[in-house]
């Protein structure tokens, strides 16, 4: 029977962390769910992990060649062998909310008109979360709001110009979406996912749900090096580059214009 979500989760080297992942979605009530699990560590770090839910619908690869740390290409890979109309990329230490993947299934069914559909993120880990905290609950207002303009304008220039709504593992996006805009892109350094939803939500739009859609595992990261910012500069110039091209300047300029008159609306 065909699946009604296929969850793509990307693992290097986190065993615990990912058992907790699936477990989440092994708990999920009223959505038949496959679980594609890529593993991108060389040793196969995941294998023995998976190995433990092979009869409950969890299947496993290795990365046809070890990408060092490029989750989009990771993803790309996990997508091309998922079987559902809904996708979710979860990644290996996010833990999916009880109850979110029955009602982002609600919300596909009565909206054939979006793409995307996301929450609210709910940061944990062992560190002080309390400035993420503080950022999601900003974006998650900022999200609803924009989401009054309609499911593509606002949100779409947010996402590109502004400080990103949502983290990877807290969006769920159609695989006709998927297809249309050709996957993640593997060019950014950092930001992949917020470029991935940008694209999505400018080509089919998305709802926000009044409801967490993810628990978000805070840790060392790439995103917490102080000095990450050549690289997060490096990336949304990629990002740019690539809306110019696909849209036009006089898109670009105006979605950017527009994007800088809601900063100022909602500061």
């Amino acid at each position: 029977m065909k699946p009604d979500i296929s969850v793509v989760i990307p693992t290097f080297r986190r065993p615990e962390p990912l058992a907790a992942a699936i477990e989440s979605v092994l708990a999920q009530k009223g959505a038949a769910c496959e679980i594609l699990v890529v593993d991108d560590c060389p040793q196969g770090s995941a294998e023995a992990v998976v190995r433990r839910y092979a009869d409950r619908g969890v299947a496993y690869w290795r990365s046809p060649a070890p990408t060092g740390g490029r989750p989009a290409i990771v993803r790309n890979h996990g997508f091309r062998r998922a079987s559902a109309d809904i996708i979710h990329f979860l990644d290996d230490d996010d833990l999916a909310p009880e109850g979110y993947y029955a009602e982002a299934l609600k919300v596909f069914a009565q909206r054939p008109d979006i793409g995307v559909v996301f929450g609210k993120v709910e940061p944990f880990g062992e560190m002080d979360v309390s400035a993420e905290r503080d950022f999601f609950d900003a974006a998650f207002r900022r999200a609803r709001k924009y989401s009054g303009m309609g499911p593509k304008l606002g949100l779409s220039a947010a996402m590109f110009f502004q400080r990103t709504l949502l983290i990877c593992s807290a969006g769920m996006v159609r695989r006709s979406c998927v297809e249309a805009i050709g996957g993640f892109d593997p060019e950014p350094s950092l930001a992949e996912d917020v470029d991935f939803f940008a694209r999505a939500i400018r080509h089919s739009g998305a709802c926000v749900l009044d409801r967490t859609s993810i628990h978000y595992r805070i840790g060392p990261s790439l995103m917490r090096l102080p000095d990450r910012q050549p690289l997060i500069e490096s990336s949304y110039r990629a990002i740019h580059s690539r809306y110019r091209r696909e849209h036009g300047a006089a898109d670009f300029f105006a979605l950017k214009t527009f994007a800088k008159i809601l900063d100022r609306l909602h500061a």
